[in-house]
């Protein structure tokens, strides 16, 4: 006489809710992508036709109140080469981004560029300037 059990044990995996679970994280990093923005100083660039595509180490922004920002931290124009010098040490031909609203004044645009151009008579590198635009409408 051989004793059976009544209940037997599957040995199978449920899936169902692990659908739901890869379904939620999906939904949830869409929306945090959103929220990311590469541009968190806001700017209205100046237009133009031309494109260059190069490495860039360092982003300098100008706001229209005439404040200077390297990578998105506040600098004042007395330590704005110091600031840049930190930021590009050791690289030997890295390339600055000036991001400049399309309202700030020339002679601002003009202390940054002779800034790295001091560094690189410092240092004797080739360190360039790349002016960010928009693409005109």
């Amino acid at each position: 006489m051989a004793i059976q059990t009544r209940n037997k044990r599957s040995i199978e995996f449920s899936t169902a809710s692990m659908s739901d679970l890869v379904f939620l994280l999906l939904i949830f990093f869409m929306l945090t992508s959103t929220l990311v923005s590469p541009n968190a100083i806001k700017l209205l660039l100046p237009s133009s036709n031309s494109k260059t595509m190069a490495k860039q180490s360092v982003t300098i922004y100008i706001n229209n109140s005439f404040n200077y920002f390297v990578n998105e931290m506040q600098v004042s124009e007395d330590r704005l080469e110091t600031e840049i010098d930190n930021q590009i040490a050791g690289q030997i031909d890295a390339s600055v981004v000036l991001r400049s609203d399309a309202s700030v004044p020339v002679q601002y645009v003009v202390n940054v560029i002779d800034a790295v151009n001091n560094i690189n008579n410092k240092y004797n590198t080739k360190h360039k300037v790349i002016l960010a635009t928009k693409p005109k409408s």
